[in-house]
């Protein structure tokens, strides 16, 4: 009774713009503190920072739907994957413009220099990078230009996005010897790819396109 009654309510039309108002309430949160001067010493570092960690929640998030949804019987928690995705990209987006724009003042030259000679920064780039035909094609008229086979593979590249960034924040919280919250993020990864493993049947079944 609670499953079908949770399961109604995501339906419920205002459920996803009261998604999309939780998704921005971290960007709004980081522009009043900007705004108040309560970000700290650095407020610079924190944005990049704040941005970059938020990417990688909204994504785990973005990757615990499905499981979420056969676990708790509730398939209704599928229309917002999508909308998750997004937000993860548009969170990554603005962390490397933060670090573009307040770490190196849009200097292309630099910009280009920092990427080539830090390995995290240049695993960031590249799961930016492969995110961006994700969100480019997170709305029905490309799924059905590209078909859905053609589409879901493509889509299986959230994979690789998922282990990238999780280097990415590795590497970057190694440098300071605090690795306390890459462990934490490290073992719900494992678990949502875990799950994904045992339901496919190994690997090759994730990541198989059916």
């Amino acid at each position: 009774m609670l499953i079908s009654t949770v399961n109604q309510w995501l339906l419920k039309p205002w459920v996803k713009p009261l998604l999309w108002l939780i998704c921005a309430l971290p960007v709004l949160a980081l522009f009043v503190g900007a705004l108040q001067d309560t970000l700290g010493a650095n407020p610079a570092e924190a944005i990049i920072q704040e941005t970059g960690e938020w990417t990688l929640r909204w994504l785990w998030l973005t990757l615990a739907i499905s499981p979420l949804r056969d676990v708790a019987s509730l398939p209704a928690l599928l229309r917002y994957r999508r909308a998750l995705g997004v937000t993860t990209f548009v969170y990554g987006l603005m962390h490397f413009l933060s670090y573009a724009w307040l770490d190196k003042g849009l200097v292309i030259d630099d910009i280009v220099r920092d990427v080539l000679k830090r390995n995290f920064i240049l695993v960031g780039v590249l799961a930016l990078g492969l995110m961006t035909p994700l969100a480019l094609t997170s709305f029905n008229r490309a799924i059905k230009a590209m078909g859905g086979k053609r589409w879901q593979a493509l889509h299986k590249l959230v994979y690789a996005v998922a282990l990238l960034g999780l280097l990415h924040f590795y590497w970057k919280k190694s440098a300071k010897n605090d690795l306390n919250e890459v462990m934490v993020y490290a073992a719900i990864l494992a678990v949502l790819l875990g799950w994904r493993v045992m339901r496919k049947g190994g690997v090759m079944g994730m990541l198989r396109v059916r």
